[in-house]
Parts: C-alpha cells; sequence; structure tokens
C-alpha cells in the first residue's frame, strides 16, 4: 500500500481524534481541557484547580522527550503524518483544489500552480477560499475548545460580545489559518517551524527518513550540493536514476530529495511512493527509501530503532507518566488556603486571646460535601463557625474563622508570642477520604499588653 494512503488514514483518524476530544467527558471532565475560565486543568478526565498544576511541569517535560523520541527514531514524522499544518495544506491542495475544483491537474505535481489569468481559475479561486475560511473556522474553534469547554463556548456564542476576547481571538486565529494555508503554504515549513532546526540536533546515522541510495540511483549533486547530472546519460554507467524527477514535482516543501539530509523534508514520503511507481514499471525496487544512513549510505547493518539513546528516552517518559500517574492519584477532593488578618490578635473580657483568619475552601470533588475542622491544640479552641457548613461540588467558599484560647499560653514582656497550630480539615461525610493539614500560627500578647 502506498504511504500516501496509510497517511490518509492517519490525517483521518488525528482529525477525528481532535474534533471530538473536546466533546468526552466523564462526570464532566474532559480527557485533556486547560480550562482559563474556571483556572482548572483536566487530564484523564480528572480535574486538577490552579494550587494543583504542579502535574503541568511532568506534562511538558514528556511533551519534549516524546518530541525528542520522535525526531531520533522517524525525524520529522509527526511533521509529514500528523501536523494540523501539513493536514490543512492536503486538504487546501489535494482535496480542495485538485480533487473538487480541479484547478490542479493532479496531486502528483506540486510545483505547478494554476492558471489564476482565467476567469474560470479566478471563480474557483474564490470559492476555494471561501470553503477553506469555513473550516478553517471550524479548526479555531476546535482549537479553543481546548482552552473553553465546548458547552461553555456554545453559550458565550448567544451573546459574543460579552467575550470579545474568546471570539476575537477565534476570529484572527482564523485569519492566520487562511493566510497561512493559502498564501504562506509550506515556506511555514521551511522557515518558521522551529522544528526543522530542531531536527538537525538530534538526527543520527540511524535515524529514519526518506532517503535516496545515491550508489544504486548515482550522483546528481557533488559534495557542494550542486546539480551534476540532469539527464540519465550525464550519470555513471550502470546509474538506475531515470532523471524523470517524479520525486521532486511531487515534493510538497519543493526540495529534491536526491540532494540528501534537507531540514526541508517533513518525512511525508510522497517521493518514496513516486520513485516506487517508477522503478516498479521497470521491475527495480525503489531508489528512495524510508530508511537510514546506515542502512543506505554506509551499508554497515540493519537499523537499530531501540538503541541507548531512544532506551534513554523511553525510560524516562515511562518515569515520568509512572511519577504523573502516581501524583494523580493522590489528588486532594479538598484544598484550603489559609490567610491571617491584618490584626494579630483581640484581648476580650477575661483575659480571653481571639485570633482571626480568613480559610478559603474548594470542594474539587465531583459531589456536595459538608465540612468542618480541628486545632490540634487542645488550649485553642473553635469560636466561629460554630457548624459544619456545605459547599457544592467544583465550588469554593471564604469563612472568616475566629480562633480563641482562655488559657495563658506563655509569658514574655518584651514581645508577642507566635505558636505554631495545624488546622485539620475534613469532610463531615467522609472523613477517611478526605481531609487536609494546613500549617498557621496563633499569636499569643506579651505580658506588657492591656489585658482587661
Amino acid at each position: 500500500m502506498p504511504y500516501a494512503y496509510k497517511r490518509y488514514v492517519m490525517y483521518i483518524f488525528a482529525t477525528l481524534i481532535a474534533l471530538t476530544m473536546p466533546f468526552i467527558t466523564i462526570d464532566g471532565n474532559h480527557f485533556f481541557l486547560l480550562n482559563f475560565d474556571q483556572k482548572q486543568l483536566h487530564l484523564l478526565f480528572t480535574k486538577f484547580d490552579m494550587q494543583e498544576l504542579y502535574l503541568m511541569p511532568f506534562l511538558l517535560i514528556m511533551l519534549f522527550l516524546g518530541i525528542f523520541l520522535t525526531t531520533v527514531m522517524g525525524g520529522r514524522v509527526f511533521c509529514g503524518w500528523a501536523c494540523p499544518q501539513t493536514i490543512f495544506r492536503v486538504v487546501f491542495r489535494d482535496l480542495i483544489e485538485t480533487k473538487i475544483l480541479r484547478l490542479r491537474r493532479s496531486i502528483k505535481n506540486k510545483q505547478k500552480e494554476p492558471d489564476y489569468s482565467l476567469t474560470i481559475n479566478k471563480i474557483k479561486k474564490a470559492v476555494a477560499i471561501l470553503i477553506w475560511t469555513v473550516l478553517a473556522l471550524i479548526a479555531a474553534s476546535d482549537f479553543a475548545w481546548y482552552f473553553v469547554p465546548p458547552e461553555t463556548f456554545f453559550e458565550y456564542l448567544k451573546d459574543p460580545m460579552e467575550h470579545t476576547i474568546l471570539f476575537g481571538f477565534v476570529g484572527i486565529l482564523t485569519l492566520f489559518l487562511v493566510y497561512d494555508v493559502i498564501w504562506l503554504k509550506e515556506n511555514f515549513c521551511v522557515y518558521i517551524c522551529p522544528y526543522s532546526r530542531v531536527q538537525s540536533v538530534l538526527y543520527d546515522n540511524e535515524t529514519i527518513m526518506a532517503i535516496y541510495d545515491k550508489t544504486r540511483g548515482g550522483e546528481i549533486y557533488n559534495s557542494s550540493k550542486e546539480k551534476i547530472a540532469n539527464k540519465q546519460k550525464e550519470l555513471p554507467a550502470g546509474s538506475e536514476c531515470t532523471t524523470c524527477e517524479s520525486c521532486v514535482t511531487v515534493c510538497p516543501t519543493h526540495i529534491d530529495i536526491r540532494k540528501g539530509l534537507q531540514l526541508e523534508c517533513i518525512n511525508c514520503l510522497e517521493c518514496v511512493d513516486a520513485c516506487t511507481t517508477v522503478m516498479g514499471k521497470l521491475n527495480k525496487p525503489t531508489l528512495v527509501n524510508w530508511s537510514s544512513v546506515k542502512e543506505i549510505d554506509d551499508k554497515t547493518g540493519k537499523t537499530q530503532y531501540f538503541r541507548p539513546k531512544t532506551i534513554g528516552y523511553i525510560a524516562i517518559m515511562i518515569l515520568m507518566l509512572f511519577i504523573l500517574i502516581k501524583m494523580g492519584s493522590e489528588k486532594e477532593h479538598m484544598l484550603l488556603n489559609i490567610n491571617k488578618e491584618t490584626r494579630l490578635y483581640s484581648i476580650e473580657e477575661n483575659n480571653r486571646v481571639t485570633n482571626s483568619y480568613i480559610f478559603l475552601f474548594q470542594n474539587t470533588d465531583h459531589v456536595d460535601h459538608e465540612y468542618y475542622f480541628k486545632v490540634d491544640n487542645e488550649s485553642i479552641k473553635i469560636k466561629t463557625p460554630t457548624q459544619p457548613f456545605t459547599i457544592k461540588a467544583g465550588h469554593s467558599l471564604k469563612k472568616i474563622v475566629v480562633l480563641y484560647t482562655d488559657e495563658v499560653l506563655g509569658i514574655d514582656d518584651r514581645k508577642d508570642i507566635t505558636i505554631p497550630i495545624h488546622i485539620n480539615a475534613y469532610a463531615t461525610d467522609s472523613e477517611e477520604k478526605i481531609k487536609v493539614q494546613r500549617e498557621a500560627i496563633f499569636v499569643y500578647p506579651k505580658t506588657t499588653s492591656t489585658i482587661k
């Protein structure tokens, strides 16, 4: 099966995943959502609040390690097989321009642009732009759904003027995608995308890439990358390359794979399919392979996919995944922040000393709970609140808490006494499962303070 068909299957799969994932929820939680509105991260259908974003570094580490591993093993295979930029260009150039509107004669020739001097082609171009603009709007909205959930997005759509930042962003992204796909084209991959620069550092002789077998096909370029053969008769005797340049005309980034490794190559393998077709008619194997320098140029043996470098990346990724799962499984179902009020203490009748605090409780569970708390120091009591309180699922509640003591907690005529305490907060209906402990201080006045 040609690589083109396999790529199309991959494109359809990636598109379906990207479009449907924001709509898949379990108990209201998404597979992945960085919710800017609620300041939450949804990961693997588990909700994490802002205070729990310590998971993000592990996600980023896994992302970059995944990029490194993919590049070391398969070069820019992501660019050719899953990158949105590539998928968008295939949809516009190969589907809309070529298959639907017949602006281009064949998808096998990506070097020749349509003749826009013809009126009919101008009309077709306008239709192509209109079709892609609609698709670009869907793509931009889909991107936004990973930051604002679809249910909220469509609710906001009823009154877009109240959410100008969100819909302004979607509009700007849509316009960029229109410009990018229709006018910038593969220049984005060649000049803007930083991934091509990353690959040059990570490649080694066993990295899989589209590579021309010059020992069979003959030298088309010299060591200075200057073309030395335009026709087959200019090649050394026995060279198999027909100089048909099918591998060149089909290339979306407009390179000649016979020149050797180039940053512009996105490993789409269109050149492999083209050469396979031509050489197949001659009953010969393709001259352009998806292989490695070790196999094709050096001819020193088979490519080792699992070598020390790749094993190292895989091991670190597994470790990061284990840590991520471990920390995610220990998610707190209640969050509590404690801030002391500006006034250190108050002295009431009968020498009662009180300290006031602001407790911010947050119920991160998916059901309502009733909460209360205890102080680990028996000399310090709770004045308010006197009863447990209920917090709805996903909501937060601010409580003014007053602690007091009727006992003498220390004697010091020079300075106030700071007493460390622990606050043990819990859900009264699930104390074993939902509980947290926070540190705080209770300030007791110096003896020279006025005591009634």
